[in-house]
């Protein structure tokens, strides 16, 4: 199962105590399943549990009588075709939710959501007809394809208002309308709004992990370039002081630079820290150390330093 079908299956399964409530989810069921269009006497659903509840509010919030048929398809997955049977039955639809049945423009009738809790069981009904929400591991990304332009913007009204705030987005795409948000916390929210509490848990553990891991590869990103900044520094170091043994040679440095020189060159992959530790001196001393070596490097390459540095870390 897909992380979409469990959020769908989860909403399924959730109970209205109040009339009004049942009512308009039902309503969000209805007309976002393409039952308010004149054009589809049949509607095909790929998951039985949302062709059943469809069927289900069409019974008791219309009384109309819908059919449900099955194909089974292995390799594609199985689908379920809806019938409403009879002009009676769609008309019944109509009146039920206060449509006409020859209006042009569909939109919501809000006259069917009249408490805050319709709104959720609205929002509800309308995604398990019509929605569908990506495995977080791969993305953030939640949507309804809506056939009207008119109701696909009624939609995103509704989503967008100051009390919700989802930042809801429209496009087009294949002949549909596609109401969607992008923002991870937008969709944790509304799935928490809708009733999806195990969805908006799973999701909310996702970006835990995925943030930890983000973490993680920034540290070690950090770790590793100022290792790689050791190692160049040091072996620019070594270089210098190869330099320094190749002409005047490693006795004519005093005794402290000779035992900075002879350190370095035993342990290339020591920081400066370690140098310091090991030397028994502050951190600026091994510092200003280096610098001197550098600088007897520079006088014996007579100022051509970083072409005989270049030549000795080629070499």
């Amino acid at each position: 199962m897909s992380f979409s079908s469990d959020t769908k299956r989860e909403l399924c399964k959730i109970e209205n105590k109040k009339k009004c409530c049942n009512k308009a989810e039902g309503y969000g069921l209805l007309l976002f399943s393409k039952c308010f269009t004149p054009f589809h006497k049949k509607i095909n659903i790929e998951s039985i549990h949302t062709a059943g509840i469809i069927a289900q509010y069409a019974s008791t919030e219309a009384g109309a009588i819908v059919d449900i048929s099955g194909k089974v398809n292995r390799s594609k997955g199985d689908t379920y075709t809806l019938t409403i049977v009879g002009d009676g039955s769609r008309k019944s639809i109509y009146d039920a939710f206060d449509h006409d049945l020859h209006e042009v423009h569909l939109r919501i009738n809000g006259k069917n959501i009249k408490c805050e809790k319709c709104k959720k069981a609205f929002l509800r009904g309308a995604f398990i007809a019509a929605g569908s929400i990506t495995d977080p591991q791969k993305e953030y990304h939640m949507e309804f394809v809506v056939p009207h332009k008119l109701l696909a913007g009624d939609l995103l009204s509704m989503l967008n208002d100051e009390e919700m705030n989802f930042q809801a987005s429209l496009t087009e795409r294949g002949g549909n309308y596609i109401v969607y948000i992008k923002d991870s916390s937008k969709i944790e929210d509304m799935l928490t709004f809708m009733g999806a509490m195990n969805s908006s848990m799973e999701l909310m553990q996702v970006k835990m992990y995925k943030e930890a891991m983000n973490d993680i590869n920034r540290k070690s990103n950090f770790e590793t370039a100022n290792m790689d900044k050791t190692f160049s520094a040091s072996a620019k170091q070594t270089a210098a002081i190869a330099i320094i043994s190749d002409t005047v040679g490693l006795t004519s440095l005093s005794e402290e630079l000779q035992q900075m020189a002879s350190l370095r060159l035993e342990n290339p992959d020591m920081s400066l820290k370690q140098l310091s530790e090991v030397l028994g001196i502050s951190r600026s001393g091994v510092n200003h150390r280096i610098k001197r070596l550098i600088e007897i490097a520079e006088k014996c390459a007579g100022g051509n330093l970083e072409e005989w540095m270049a030549k000795s870390l080629n070499e």
